[in-house]
């Protein structure tokens, strides 16, 4: 039992149910990540896309490898946690912007990035292409560390996160974008999640400051981290039954372009 202390935190179950809530995040960004990453390399000749994409996914595992072992000492960074949350408050509210504007579906545009443009006449489109993917995979592994963070400081919790992202590229996504496809508002319900978890780690800035204050110890406490723990699960379970009940939200409202571009690139790793 201490054994299990040790590694879940005093107390077990709320442990293991921020693990049940890595696993979820963590797959849905996968999914979100590998539409980034077909969509990144779709203007290649069809030849080069299986390459550009296995060098992508080995970078994607890589990078998360390198963030598992710096995690513990991330974590030690009091600045970084706010740091993190702007970053997944940015995450939340581009995605959400994009939902209701009307154009149309946006995709990567390379030619605006400046590795892609620094890089292309030097050594090609491919390499070009290749280099643009793996700082995206750099941007990727944060997100791992910095959703990871939002639930819980405890070191073991958080190496799990990560572990959880570097499988979840692989393994658990694949089963997620199949989900994704029947019910298509579990993306939306994703990023709901996500600007949660922004608000929680850019509120450790006023902790930081303030410490010892009522708002630090309401922050800090043991009750806000199982009602965050308790708000994630319920807001994928909730609908999710409501929609196999009583068709709301409906499924298969659309067919999401994200859901295909996930799954080619998951196949591919």
């Amino acid at each position: 039992m201490d054994f299990l202390h040790r590694l879940l935190g005093e107390d077990i179950q709320a442990g293991l149910l921020i693990i049940l809530n890595l696993i979820v995040i963590e797959s849905l960004l996968s999914v979100d990540n590998a539409a980034v990453l077909a969509t990144m390399v779709i203007d290649l000749p069809k030849e080069q896309r299986s390459k550009a994409l296995r060098y992508g996914i080995i970078g994607a595992y890589v990078f998360r490898g390198i963030c598992l072992f710096l995690a513990a000492w991330l974590v030690k960074i009091w600045w970084l946690k706010p740091l993190g949350g702007l970053y997944l408050l940015y995450l939340a509210f581009d995605y959400f912007k994009g939902k209701s504007g009307d154009a149309e579906e946006e995709s990567v545009n390379k030619n605006e990035s400046w590795v892609y443009r620094s890089t292309v006449g030097l050594v090609g489109t491919f390499w070009a292409t290749v280099a643009l993917v793996e700082v995206m995979d750099l941007a990727f592994s944060i997100d791992n560390v910095f959703a990871a963070v939002a639930f819980t400081d405890h070191v073991f919790l958080i190496y799990t996160g990560v572990f959880i992202g570097i499988l979840a590229m692989r393994f658990v996504a694949q089963a997620f974008v199949k989900l994704m496809e029947k019910f298509t508002f579990l993306e939306t319900v994703a990023f709901v999640v996500i600007g949660v978890l922004g608000i929680k780690l850019t509120a450790s800035l006023y902790t930081h400051f303030y410490p010892g204050t009522l708002f630090s110890e309401i922050l800090e406490g043991k009750k806000t981290d199982l009602f965050v723990s308790l708000f994630t699960v319920a807001v994928f379970l909730v609908p999710v039954i409501t929609s196999l009940l009583f068709n709301f939200p409906k499924q298969h409202a659309i067919e999401p372009e994200i859901t295909k571009d996930a799954e080619d690139v998951l196949d591919k790793s």
